[in-house]
């Protein structure tokens, strides 16, 4: 494992916690992007724990070429919450994003399942993702062609189902068998 932050101090913390672990092993430390690259070229580490505020080059642009000249992977650690951050670390090719403020058992946690090829966001900032991405999709409205292929019937049954009808309360809203509506539901 590579730890590429530009605070000392901060380094030293995470490689405190991680080299105590059993099966993780601390290889070397960077203190700018440059030196995060460079590293990482050299001594193919299994798994790049990189801030994004860094001299000389961005923790983003470190993990675009760290990621291109190698196989490890890359788990960013940040001070700052916010989704543009967590947008550009996906972009970037990031294996996972966690905070700078997690606790010591999470961020191993983090480091494992990073290694081992998993994806893993904070969960506070999952939580985020999630409803903001839960606002933003909508069903696609039925095209204007779709809709003209379907017969009476069909259209009968998908206004229904669009009520919130059951098979069995559409069946007797429209005195038909429970397993045709079934069958027209499916092949709308």
């Amino acid at each position: 494992m590579l730890i590429a932050d530009d605070q000392r101090l901060v380094r030293t913390g995470f490689r405190v916690i991680l080299a105590s672990e059993p099966g993780i092993e601390v290889i070397g430390e960077a203190a700018n992007g440059i030196e995060a690259v460079e590293l990482a070229r050299s001594l193919q580490p299994d798994v790049v724990l990189m801030d994004i505020r860094m001299p000389h080059l961005d923790g983003f642009e470190a993990t675009r070429k760290i990621l291109a000249a190698s196989s490890g992977k890359v788990l960013i650690l940040t001070t700052f919450d916010s989704d543009e951050y967590v947008y550009e670390a996906l972009r970037a090719g990031a294996s996972g994003l966690l905070l700078k403020d997690a606790p010591a058992d999470q961020l191993i946690t983090a480091v494992r399942c990073v290694a081992a090829g998993d994806a893993l966001i904070d969960p506070s900032v999952t939580r985020r993702l999630i409803a903001r991405f839960t606002r933003s999709v909508r069903p696609a409205a039925p095209t204007p062609e779709i809709a003209a292929k379907l017969t009476a019937r069909e259209t009968d049954v998908l206004r229904l189902i669009a009520r919130g009808l059951s098979n069995t309360e559409i069946a007797v809203e429209l005195v038909i068998e429970e397993s045709t509506v079934k069958t027209t539901s499916a092949e709308c």
